[in-house]
C-alpha cells in the first residue's frame, strides 16, 4: 500500500508539472505582447484533473463583471474555482514569499493582501478597486482561512468595502465549494503543514469530486453596507451548505 501511495503521489506531482510547462510558454508569449493571457485560467483547470479533482458546476456562474464569495475548503479549492471562472483571488501576502506558489498566484493577478496589518486597510480596498475596474472576476474567501467545509466561519467583511460603491457595475454572487462526504477528509485544517495536506491530498486513492454551486447572484448596491453584504452572502451560503449536508455532518452554528 505504501509503494502505491508513492507511485500515486509522484504521478500526480509529475501530471501537475506537465501542466505547468503546457500553459508556461504560450502564458509568457502573451504576456510579452502586452495581450491579456487565457492560460493561467487554463493551468488552473489542468491543474485541478492532475492533483485529482474532478469538477462539476451546479448553477449558473454569471458572465457580467462579478464578485465571488466562497467558503473555504481546501487549496484545491482555488484550482477549481479559479479554472471554472479565471476569477483572480485575494490572498494572504504570506503565499507570495512561497517559492514557485507566489510567482504562479501572481501570474494569475492574485491580489495579496495583509489581513493583519494595521494601517494597510485603505490601500489593500484601492488596490482591490484598481483590480475590479478590469474585466476579470475577483474570488475572496471571507472566512479567511480554511474551514472543515461543515460549519461555516464568520465572514471578515473589511474587504467589501471595495463595493460601497463598486468601481463599476459589478455584482456579488456566492459560490458553495462542495466535497460531498468526502469534505472532512480533503479540508485543510489549520494545525496541519501544507506540505503534510498536500502529500496527503496527491496520495489519496480515488478522486476529489467537487462541485461547484454557483448561488443567486445580487447587487450590492441593495445592500449599502459591508456587514449586510457579508451576512447576505453567508446566508446563501450556509443555507446551500444546509442543502447538500453529507450524512451525519453538523450544521453550521449560527455567528
Amino acid at each position: 500500500m505504501t509503494a502505491l501511495r508513492r507511485l500515486r503521489y509522484f504521478y500526480r506531482l509529475s501530471a501537475l508539472a506537465a501542466s505547468l510547462l503546457l500553459c508556461l510558454i504560450p502564458h509568457l508569449l502573451w504576456r510579452a505582447v502586452g495581450a491579456r493571457s487565457p492560460w493561467p485560467r487554463r493551468f488552473l483547470g489542468m491543474a485541478a484533473r492532475a492533483v485529482g479533482a474532478r469538477v462539476r458546476v451546479d448553477g449558473h456562474p454569471f458572465h457580467g463583471d462579478s464578485f465571488i464569495i466562497a467558503n473555504h475548503v481546501s487549496w484545491v479549492d482555488i484550482l477549481a474555482l479559479g479554472g471554472a471562472t479565471g476569477a483572480a483571488f485575494v490572498a494572504h501576502d504570506g503565499i507570495a514569499g512561497w517559492p514557485v506558489i507566489g510567482w504562479l498566484a501572481a501570474q494569475n493577478n492574485t491580489l495579496f493582501v495583509a489581513r493583519n496589518r494595521r494601517g494597510a486597510l485603505g490601500g489593500q480596498i484601492e488596490a482591490l478597486r484598481a483590480a475590479l475596474a478590469g474585466h476579470q472576476p475577483v474570488a475572496l474567501f471571507p472566512e479567511g482561512t480554511t474551514s472543515d467545509g461543515q460549519a461555516l466561519l464568520p465572514f471578515k467583511p473589511s474587504l467589501l468595502a471595495v463595493l460601497l460603491p463598486p468601481p463599476r457595475a459589478v455584482m456579488i454572487q456566492p459560490v458553495h465549494i462542495d466535497y460531498g462526504a468526502a469534505t472532512d477528509e480533503i479540508a485543510w485544517h489549520s494545525d496541519e503543514p501544507a506540505g503534510s495536506n498536500a502529500k496527503r491530498l496527491l496520495e489519496r486513492p480515488g478522486r476529489i469530486e467537487v462541485t461547484l454551486r454557483f448561488l443567486e447572484p445580487f447587487d450590492p448596491a441593495l445592500y449599502p453596507d459591508r456587514k449586510q453584504l457579508a451576512a447576505v452572502a453567508r446566508e446563501r451560503i450556509a443555507t446551500s451548505m444546509a442543502m447538500h449536508l453529507p450524512p451525519f455532518a453538523p450544521l453550521s452554528p449560527p455567528v
